[in-house]
């Protein structure tokens, strides 16, 4: 019989959020606490695709509304998991505006049924494909994550979706495909952001290749067992827990494997500020602020916790990074 050993950013079953109880939202409601609206950069990442492929074989009917059908997993952290209304109604999305509230506000104006993503470089399979055809809807699972801000504020989110790695691999990246890029969806008369230059629209954002296999990259489509709000990245989103927010892009709709390092938005836009990298690190200061702790979402307003290195999850990925400067390296 396999017995799978809890790793330092696992906890015992019993430590989970029963489903039952963390889906009455009457329940996550009333243990909500006040929200400290402050805001500095963007955190959570923000987040359309021409040629014809044929697609990988059915993968299920996609929810768009409602409950999602999933397994648990071991991948979990002992801390609380952040009420619903926090994970829902604070918000980076800078398509729909640079408030905390204003994605819940405004992001129900993009539509997300139907959707595809554009797949292109360096793969065997590439094109446009349906989502369903992307990610297979039948074979779900939920990872409770930490998500750490470079504003220094965190959260704990339970996520469902599968696997990057599983996705990436179905398209059969060849040995050019050295770095992953993804773009945000972009519509300008639906995402009224968009009209400002706060940024270069789209949103881009990349990851090594092997960062992007790593067992921990996830793409979500679903959090706290129901499918993705729009302001949380609807349809579909990048989850990289080790890395700043703003590297788990939201909305995507392109895909492309390139063998160079790739743009990034908030590199672009202050690269002394943000690197490609962004791994979570308390030793590396913002240019305006530190990183040493984080201000905890959702519940106390003044609690805070001491940031862990790679955000709690070295073991899974501190060999990626071996014998690089983390510090010039951000």
């Amino acid at each position: 019989m396999f017995i799978r050993k809890n790793r330092p950013w696992q906890s015992r079953e019993a430590d989970v959020t029963p489903k039952g109880l963390y889906l009455n939202r009457r329940s996550i409601i009333a243990s909500g606490g006040a929200l400290a609206l402050t805001g500095l950069a963007g955190c959570e990442a923000q987040s359309g695709g021409s040629s014809t492929a044929q697609a990988p074989a059915a993968t299920g009917t996609r929810p768009t509304s409602g409950a999602l059908d999933y397994r648990a997993t071991d991948y979990t952290v002992a801390d609380p998991q952040t009420p619903y209304p926090a994970v829902t109604g604070y918000n980076n999305f800078y398509e729909f505006g640079i408030g905390k509230d204003e994605p819940a506000r405004y992001a129900g104006a993009m539509t997300t049924d139907p959707w595809s993503i554009e797949v292109e470089g360096h793969a065997g399979r590439t094109g446009r494909f349906a989502l369903e055809d992307v990610v297979d809807f039948t074979n779900l699972e939920e990872r409770i994550y930490r998500l750490r801000c470079v504003e220094a504020w965190s959260m704990v989110v339970p996520w469902v979706g599968v696997p990057l790695s599983r996705v990436l691999a179905s398209f059969e990246p060849t040995s050019d495909a050295r770095y992953i890029q993804f773009e945000t969806h972009l519509d300008r008369d639906e995402m009224r952001g968009t009209r400002y230059r706060v940024l270069d629209w789209p949103y881009v954002e990349g990851l090594r290749m092997d960062e992007a296999m790593n067992e921990l990259a996830f793409l979500a489509v679903g959090l706290y067992g129901e499918v993705l709000p729009n302001q949380n990245g609807a349809p579909v989103r990048l989850v990289v827990p080790w890395k700043y927010g703003y590297k788990s892009i939201k909305s995507i709709s392109r895909i492309r494997f390139v063998s160079e390092q790739p743009d990034t938005s908030w590199n672009l836009s202050a690269p002394h500020e943000y690197g490609f990298y962004s791994n979570v690190n308390p030793n590396r200061a913002h240019p305006r602020w530190s990183q040493s702790s984080e201000r905890v979402i959702g519940g106390n307003v003044f609690a805070r916790r001491d940031t862990e290195m790679f955000n709690g999850y070295s073991e899974q990925v501190a060999h990626m990074y071996a014998g690089m400067d983390l510090i010039e390296n951000h």
